[in-house]
């Protein structure tokens, strides 16, 4: 997948192609949907398929410290669209003149003039250009004005409710982990390198592997059963907390990792932590000692899940 940083690195070897637009932070089973009719008609009219978007999101840019926290990184999301076979992502930067730029200016200017869209494929809820005024009939009319075709995907429903980055966002706040899972189509996950940390879970009995978020926000807080990818043929399995660990008066959100009978050398490893199982929300405890105790529970409980997750799918196999 070819990465395209900003128009001013668009080649005459990118025009031509069927498209779509849009944040796709977390890159959800809606998301997917959209990509896979996206696929369908680069299949049919040969022509190579893109996915256009935007740092920040236009609600981050709008929202400064009050934007709602994202469900995937640049980086983790860029590695989520790869795996579905996208062939090239135009990632504007969503500044104040794009802001201003009308919904007319913004056809002619990137659609039409920057990749020479052929096709383009929108999802139900799709608005753009300034003040969001364009809609889905504003966008088919500059269709054929400009000669393109424009098409918008059925809402992606899960038991009556359209799947989208706030329901994921909203199971992700209650740390139902099955249900954002469910939406997702896969576990939820942070990608992110190993760090040095303060080594005070290696004093507690508990060596961590300690990842900063790099993020302003993060839509989960606790204690969960967790897998890590990234160092071994298998995920490793562990228990991990994410927040500022208040026991110690930390002040920036922290996820650490403690894997189960591993002990190895992992500084400035890249590595997934799959987010399975919620334990705990996180606390304040009065001593270390109170501290290194629910850890040992927590501990527990995660190789619990796991037992219980291994004796399940051996009873399903066939």
């Amino acid at each position: 997948m070819h990465i395209i940083r900003g128009l001013v690195n668009l080649r005459p070897e990118h025009r031509g192609c069927v498209a779509t637009i849009g944040n796709f932070d977390g890159v959800h089973l809606g998301h997917q949907a959209i990509i896979r009719r996206l696929q369908a008609l680069g299949g049919q009219l040969a022509l190579p398929t893109l996915l256009i978007t935007f740092e920040p999101y236009p609600q981050e840019f709008f929202a400064g410290e009050q934007a709602l926290p994202r469900l995937s990184r640049f980086r983790e999301k860029m590695d989520l669209l790869s795996r579905v076979g996208l062939d090239r992502v135009l990632c504007l930067r969503f500044n104040p003149a794009l802001a201003r730029m009308e919904a007319g200016n913004f056809v002619r200017r990137i659609l039409v003039q920057g990749v020479g869209v052929r096709h383009l494929v929108v999802g139900d809820d799709f608005r753009f250009g300034r003040q969001r005024r364009g809609d889905f009939a504003m966008l088919a009319g500059l269709g054929r004005k400009h000669g393109f075709a424009v098409e918008r995907t059925p809402t992606f429903e899960i038991d009556g409710r359209r799947v989208s980055s706030t329901w994921v966002r909203e199971a992700l706040t209650a740390r139902d982990m099955v249900l954002a899972a469910r939406l997702l189509g896969r576990p939820y996950a942070i990608a992110g390198r190993v760090a040095h940390g303060d080594k005070r879970g290696r004093q507690l009995g508990f060596p961590t592997a300690n990842i900063h978020l790099r993020r302003k926000a993060v839509p989960v807080n606790g204690v969960f059963a967790v897998t890590m990818e990234g160092l071994a043929e298998q995920p490793l399995p562990g228990v991990a907390n994410v927040g500022s660990r208040p026991t110690v008066d930390g002040v920036r959100s922290l996820l650490e990792v403690h894997l189960f009978d591993f002990d190895r050398e992992i500084y400035r490893r890249h590595v997934q932590v799959n987010f399975l199982h919620s334990i705990r929300p996180e606390r304040k405890f009065d001593s270390l000692d109170a501290l290194k105790r629910q850890i040992a529970r927590d501990c527990d409980a995660a190789r619990a899940y796991f037992a219980e997750s291994t004796t399940t799918e051996e009873r399903q196999r066939p």
